[in-house]
């Protein structure tokens, strides 16, 4: 268990914490929200011990261990990729050199004493998964999407994303008590939030977790801790339940405030009334006094948004653009062989695959940045596009102001409409005066977007649109695209605005491409139905209702298979829920008899008849409790080898 005990923290003069207390529970999943700079992940950082609180205590059980995963800056150097994830389980590599140095002493002489202490090291170590250490490894550094082929690179051949994948490996392999992810996602592709997702719902300890992915905190966490104005607010379920949750609670903190004011103002009404009549002091006194002890009721203020909408489109052709036969690729590297796309007006299409299928490259193609090495590409009638690059805010003159770099960029008659556009993208007053240099990369990838609102288009290519957007940007760009008349083509790593705007899911991968109708939830069905579990995770609370039509017996016995293996994971996680539980339960046993070992060995300890009898027939109970969870903890165990 760890805690927060009137915690105060201040920058300069400005309270970040104004004396919060919090508890966070063994087996918690919690999602931390509020605005940027509300002290999220400073939050985060008091907890990890990196930096410590003016005023109050931050508390933890004893033996607790947490790990912390910042936003980025981590780099890793000097060891190959499995080596430098294998240096994460110090503890089961200590006794692993342990026992391979009491193997050799014992192979020159059967030593009693090295005998007894290899059996006990053996025991721990096969208790502790030391010899499904390397397996472990394999699984978890597969999950986050490395390759076998790149475990024997060096680390410093990563680049930054992946660096902070190979810091996230090492933290999941540790298994801290509380584990603190600073958005986690940022820098994974959709299969590997998927596995991450079900791997922390699997989690036997806390978790708490920062993240702009709507679909994770909804998958993952079961309860919303709000930071605003120095406090903190819980609320229990995800994410969506959050939001209605915090709607109604405003709505009620609003009513309230209004009669409270309603309240004070017929108070000061007759303050100011009655305040020079003597034969009144007394009454007014007193209401001055009721005035004074008025708490008064702080509201929220409203979340700005980004409210914009996308020009009409001018009109276009039936097709707006077909790509036929293209290959391409780099030096022996080849991404795309061969593949033939046609995109149809009016159709949402979303380009998913791991980071290095070649998503970002056929959106270059598309937007004729790079001419394909073979093959066409065709613009249909009337073609008007806008690309927005994954790198689109790189392109922006980091030397110019806001307001200057819009209007470089805006046609003639577009000009005097720049500040509206500006205004609609949160950029107001003096913020349009500011520097691109110092702008955040949320605020960068803004105006990026305001610039590509300056020309219409019939077809938008957009790739990663919403990296470094908030929940709230993310989700009024979502609105914006909705409501766009024109044709879509996009890539983006966020499941909830995937599965909210696509109509056709393109796979590429292996140089090929395949389309699927509907959306990612869709898509991912498609995939399990036909036994293809790459991409999917168990979601059977989410499926919706599978069709009652007859189907073939081949495709029965295969559903009949995934059965099965969705009831064995079921079977897996209760059964580590109970080994979870019985572990927990063996440590306070333990520390019980502990405890009590310690009392009993005071010199004058058995000096009370009473309390040794009492004492003594504890300690009996105990031991038999022991015994029994122990008993009980061997079962799970030979059931799990089973």
């Amino acid at each position: 268990m760890f805690q927060l005990q009137d915690v105060k923290k201040f920058f300069a003069d400005r309270a970040i914490f104004a004396g919060i207390n919090w508890t966070i529970g063994t087996q918690d999943r919690i999602g931390l929200c509020g605005e940027n700079g509300a002290g999220k992940t400073t939050l985060l950082r008091l907890l990890a011990g990196q930096i410590v609180a003016d005023e109050g205590q931050v508390r933890s059980g004893r033996d607790a261990t947490l790990g912390y995963l910042p936003q980025d800056g981590l780099d890793y150097r000097g060891r190959t990729l499995f080596d430098e994830v294998r240096s994460a389980l110090d503890e089961l590599l200590s006794l692993e050199r342990e026992l391979k140095r009491l193997e050799q002493s014992l192979a020159a002489s059967q030593d009693e004493r090295d005998l007894e202490r290899y059996a006990l090291v053996q025991e721990m170590f096969l208790q502790r998964g030391g010899y499904t250490m390397e397996a472990e490894i394999g699984k978890v550094l597969h999950g986050l999407g490395f390759a076998e082929s790149d475990w024997e690179r060096p680390c410093e051949h990563f680049s930054g994303g992946w660096q902070m994948r190979i810091g996230l490996a090492k933290l999941l392999l540790r298994r801290p008590n509380l584990l603190l992810l600073d958005e986690p996602t940022n820098h994974l592709d959709l299969p590997a939030r998927d596995w991450l997702e079900d791997y922390l719902t699997r989690y036997p300890f806390a978790v708490v977790m920062v993240s702009h992915d709507r679909f994770f905190l909804d998958r993952v966490v079961t309860r919303i801790v709000e930071i605003w104005n120095g406090r903190l607010t819980e609320y229990p379920g995800n994410y969506s339940r959050y939001l209605e949750a915090r709607e109604a609670r405003i709505s009620a903190l609003r009513e309230a405030r209004r009669r409270q004011d309603e309240e004070i103002a017929r108070i000061e009404a007759f303050i100011n009334r009655f305040r020079y009549q003597a034969n009144k002091a007394a009454l007014v006194q007193s209401r001055v006094k009721q005035l004074e002890k008025i708490e008064r009721i702080e509201v929220p203020p409203g979340r700005k948004k980004i409210a914009f909408r996308f020009p009409d489109p001018p009109k276009g052709g039936r097709l707006a653009l077909e790509l036929k036969g293209v290959s391409h690729g780099y030096g022996e590297l080849q991404v795309l062989k061969n593949i033939d796309l046609l995109v149809e007006r009016g159709e949402r299409m979303a380009l998913v695959g791991p980071n290095g299928a070649g998503k970002s490259t056929l959106m270059r193609i598309l937007a004729g940045v790079e001419a394909p090495l073979a093959g066409s590409r065709e613009e249909g009638h009337n073609l008007k596009f806008g690309y927005f690059a994954q790198d689109q805010a790189r392109a922006l003159d980091a030397t110019r102001t806001v307001l200057e770099e819009i209007t470089a960029a805006a046609p003639f008659d577009m000009v005097p409409r720049v500040r509206d556009v500006l205004g609609a993208f949160l950029f107001s007053g003096d913020d349009v005066h500011k520097r691109v240099s110092v702008l955040s990369g949320g605020e960068r990838n803004r105006l990026a977007l305001a610039i590509l609102l300056l020309h219409p288009a019939n077809l938008l290519l957009l790739d990663e649109p919403t990296n470094h957007l908030d929940l709230q940007s993310k989700d009024v760009l979502l609105d914006a695209l909705r409501h766009y008349n024109g044709t879509l083509v996009f890539v983006s790593h966020d499941r909830y605005f995937v599965d909210a705007l696509a109509t056709r899911v393109v796979e590429v991968g292996g140089g090929r491409l395949a389309s699927h109708p509907g959306n990612y939830e869709d898509f991912l069905r498609a995939r399990e139905q036909t036994g293809d579990l790459s991409h999917s995770r168990e979601r059977v609370e989410q499926h919706r209702e599978q069709d009652q039509a007859p189907v073939p017996l081949e495709r029965e016995s295969r559903q009949q298979s995934q059965h099965e293996r969705k009831e064995a994971k079921r079977q897996e996680r209760r059964r580590q829920k109970d080994l979870d539980e019985v572990q927990v339960l063996i440590e306070a046993c333990e520390m019980q008899l502990a405890d009590l070992e310690a009392r009993m060995a005071a010199p004058d300890f058995f000096v009370d008849a009473e309390r040794a009898r009492s004492a003594g027939a504890e300690h009996e109970r105990l031991q038999a409790e022991l015994a029994r969870l122990y008993l009980r903890w061997e079962e799970l165990e030979f059931e799990a080898a089973g």
